[in-house]
């Protein structure tokens, strides 16, 4: 699917990974929706709006898509991206980082598959290298992260077997130098595990040249799964020693068949 003309909404837009997917996708001739609960989400334009919104709160995030829908007329890729580190509070970190794609999908879906007299289109779901290996100062975020994976690896299956038109696939960053990568200095953020913080920046120092780039190489990613109409299901890891590529799965044993 090509870029240029389509209408794409990216919570978590107001900065880091989510902004670099916003410009992107702009420069690319997409009309863009940012969704944040920040305002500072940055100049809007004749192809962007802006709609504050806590994607926990499921009234504020149904309103989201509506509006979106209501100005551009229609939408064809959504980017759930956003996403908090908070062990402490670790009840709103499973809110936000998994129920929030959880129903942001279903959402998209019922404006986007073909049953429903959308257009197709894709959804991206962000997780992270996290979801696919054990975090041992971060075991919420890193259970919502291998959730999303899971999440979005089934729905995309039924998607196919249900002809909706509409592809789902994850992507899965190793660290990116974002506000979220920094979150791990603060106590209110780290809970029982800010006592380990020298240790979690010792290892990132080590892992900095594997996993440690700029949220423009996770932009250019996701412009691949956008354009790339084969990608149904799939799991992009971003790193910065391999760059692009995909997990790979065994072949399940037994498929359904589609409706």
């Amino acid at each position: 699917m090509h870029v240029n003309g389509k209408v794409a909404l990216v919570t978590g837009a107001a900065q880091g990974i989510g902004r670099a997917f916003v410009q992107m996708l702009l420069e690319k001739g997409a009309k863009v929706v940012l969704v944040d609960l920040n305002r500072e989400a940055g100049e809007e334009s004749k192809r962007t709006i802006f709609i504050q919104c806590d994607v926990a709160d499921q009234e504020q995030f149904e309103g989201t898509f509506k509006k979106a829908v209501e100005h551009f007329g229609k939408l064809d890729i959504l980017v759930n991206n956003a996403g908090v580190n908070n062990e402490k509070n670790w009840e709103s970190t499973i809110q936000i980082n998994l129920t929030s794609v959880i129903r942001g999908t279903y959402i998209g879906l019922e404006y986007m598959k073909k049953g429903n007299g959308g257009d197709g289109g894709v959804i991206i779901n962000i997780s992270s290298l996290a979801g696919l290996m054990p975090a041992a100062h971060q075991p919420v975020y890193c259970a919502t992260k291998h959730g999303i994976i899971g999440f979005t690896r089934s729905i995309a299956m039924a998607a196919n077997m249900g002809n909706y038109g509409v592809r789902l696939n994850t992507i899965c960053p190793g660290f990116v130098n974002t506000p979220i990568l920094k979150s791990i200095e603060k106590e209110e953020n780290m809970g029982q595990y800010f006592a380990y913080k020298d240790e979690i920046k010792n290892m990132m120092k080590f892992y900095a040249y594997l996993f440690i780039f700029s949220p423009s190489l996770i932009a250019e990613g996701l412009i691949t799964i956008i354009e790339d109409d084969a990608l149904n299901g799939e799991v992009m890891k971003i790193s910065a020693s391999q760059g692009i590529h995909f997990q790979e799965y065994n072949q399940l044993p037994f498929q359904l068949r589609k409706l």
